[in-house]
Order: structure tokens, then C-alpha cells, then sequence
């Protein structure tokens, strides 16, 4: 089933971590496996990078996974130095998750690959605004966790997940990042039928999966258009012909947001636009988590596409 949000603050910043929070938490019983943001801050020259080193049955291995733990961050450290990255700061939000703050003017996505050579790192989301959290729980959990309830910035979208094809683990959550494409991320509720076809094409173009998730597909898929060149636009519309199931899903960069509905347009969302703030949601009671005012929204029709700029 699934729930998706996303909103987005034209020409300004806001909570949007305690925003999304309200919006996913509304969803909750759509999904309560796992919980996902992808949230957009302000720019920077700097990256944001968000790593995993284990998933939580590799912490119900008892006591030797602290070693473990430690030898796969300083391989991470390790492979920062190596390609000349800085270090501005380093924290360690669980004990499986980390949120570094680097300088690197070389290679990201060779860095980013070394990285990923060690044996159970992920790298969730590297970019100069995105910072992506995703884990078991549900809204409320996975926000006191990793501090998202004063998240400031202009847009994010958000996931909360019910398993159907894949496992129960942080891998297979959404949102997903285009590995390695700073700032794009996706969310998504239906299914892929091409998946595997759309799957080998890419990676003979030479993009990376991190999961068996038909989802990752389409956060790949974009950001293999934008980087040709292509319009987040034209990239939805283009999906929609290319990429079979069905399927809403919603897209966002470093600053715009967008949706794309299939041709059935059987899976649901309900937006909501006025001149300074767009949200949507696979159910209306949660944009009214956040707007409990009188407000009007529509549904979007068979193969709608819409793109935002904040």
C-alpha cells in the first residue's frame, strides 16, 4: 500500500522536518515498516553525506558488531582521506549512522564508490543540500531519532512503507538517491512490471544499484536524464511512456519538485496550491496534518505531470 508526501515553500525556507513528520505520521497506517525523508536545506559548497554501516539485524548481533561498527567507519574515514576529502564535521547519530560534513573538489562518485567497497556501508545521500534518513519505525520514531523535527529548509518528500516484494531493512526503504547525482531523490507507490529490463539497461549504461527495490529504478532513471541534459519536465513525461506498472511517484532536486502519475493513475494523490506552499500526499488527511484550515485540493489526473520550483 505506501504512503508518499512531499511539500514545497516557494522563495522561502521553513520547518520542513517537523512539516513532513506531520505529513507521514497522518499516513502511518499505509505503511508502518519503515519511514524515509529526503529534506532539502540551505546550498552549500560543502557536502552533506549520510552513510549506514549496518542494518538492525546486524545490531541484534550482540556485542562483537561494536568492533565491527568501528572498523567500518574508519574505513569510510580511510577512503575520505584518500581522495582528498575534508572532514568539517562528523557525527554519529545512532550507532549505525553517520552524518559527515565534507570538502572535496576531486571525483564524488569514484569517491563515493570507494566508499561503498567496504562490506555493509551505504551511502544514503550525498549532496550540497539533500540529506536523506530513512529506518524502521514510524514517523514519530525515525523524527526523535535523527532530530528532523526542526529541520530547516524549502522542499522534501517522504515515505512510509509497507514491505510487499522486498525486505524489512533500511536498504529497501524509501526515499532513494540517484547514486551519484548530488540532490535527487525519490519516493514511489505502485509497481514497476519492467523493472528488470529497466534495470539492465541502466546498469549497461553504468549506474549502480544498492537494492533489489523496483522504486530505486526511477530515482536512477531521472537522474540519468538529467544529467544528459533532459528536463526533471520532459523527464516525467518521458517516464510515463518508457516505464510500464502502475505507479505515483514524486521527484525532487536541489530546488524543484514534481510528480508523475501513470497512465491508470490508480494509485492516489491529493494536492494543494496556493502562492507560497505546494503539498501533496497519497491521502488528504495529511496535508490537513499540516494545513487544518479550509483548503481546497484536487486529485491529479491520468498521466499528470507537474513541476514546482521553490
Amino acid at each position: 500500500m505506501c504512503g508518499i508526501a512531499g511539500l514545497i515553500h516557494r522563495g522561502k525556507s521553513s520547518n520542513v522536518g517537523g512539516e513532513m513528520t506531520a505529513m507521514l505520521q497522518a499516513l502511518k497506517h499505509r505503511g508502518p515498516d519503515s519511514t524515509g525523508y529526503a529534506v532539502y536545506g540551505p546550498r552549500s559548497d560543502d557536502y552533506v553525506m549520510r552513510v549506514k554501516v549496518a542494518e538492525a539485524e546486524d545490531m541484534a548481533k550482540g556485542r562483537g558488531i561494536t568492533q565491527v561498527l568501528a572498523d567500518r567507519i574508519a574505513a569510510v574515514d580511510a577512503v575520505l582521506a584518500e581522495h582528498g576529502a575534508t572532514v568539517k564535521s562528523k557525527e554519529a547519530v545512532t550507532a549505525y549512522s553517520l552524518r559527515y560534513v565534507i570538502g572535496h573538489d576531486g571525483n564524488t562518485g569514484d569517491m563515493a564508490e570507494h566508499i561503498e567497497e567496504t562490506d555493509g556501508v551505504e551511502i544514503l545521500s550525498m549532496g550540497n543540500g539533500l540529506e536523506l534518513i530513512k529506518d524502521l519505525g514510524d514517523a514519530s520514531v525515525v523524527a526523535d531519532l535523527y532530530g528532523l523535527n526542526d529541520f530547516t529548509g524549502t522542499h522534501g518528500i517522504g515515505h512510509t512503507r509497507m514491505a510487499t516484494e522486498s525486505d524489512v531493512d533500511i536498504k529497501s526503504a524509501h526515499p532513494y538517491w540517484a547514486f551519484p547525482y548530488n540532490d535527487v531523490s525519490v519516493v514511489h507507490n505502485g509497481q514497476i512490471t519492467n523493472y528488470w529490463i529497466m534495470r539492465r539497461e541502466m546498469e549497461r549504461k553504468g549506474h549502480r544499484f544498492m537494492s533489489n527495490c523496483d522504486s530505486e529504478l526511477l530515482a536512477v532513471y531521472v537522474a540519468h536524464n538529467l544529467s544528459k541534459g533532459v528536463s526533471l519536465e520532459d523527464t516525467l513525461r518521458q517516464s510515463i511512456e518508457e516505464i510500464d506498472g502502475v505507479f505515483t511517484y514524486l521527484v525532487a532536486t536541489k530546488d524543484q519538485l514534481g510528480m508523475a502519475k501513470d497512465t491508470m493513475a490508480a494509485k492516489p494523490l491529493v494536492l494543494y496550491e496556493s502562492d507560497d506552499l505546494i503539498a501533496m500526499a497519497s491521502e488528504e488527511v495529511a496535508i490537513r496534518a499540516i494545513l487544518p484550515q479550509e483548503i481546497d485540493t484536487y486529485d491529479p489526473y491520468d498521466e499528470e505531470v507537474r513541476v514546482w520550483q521553490a
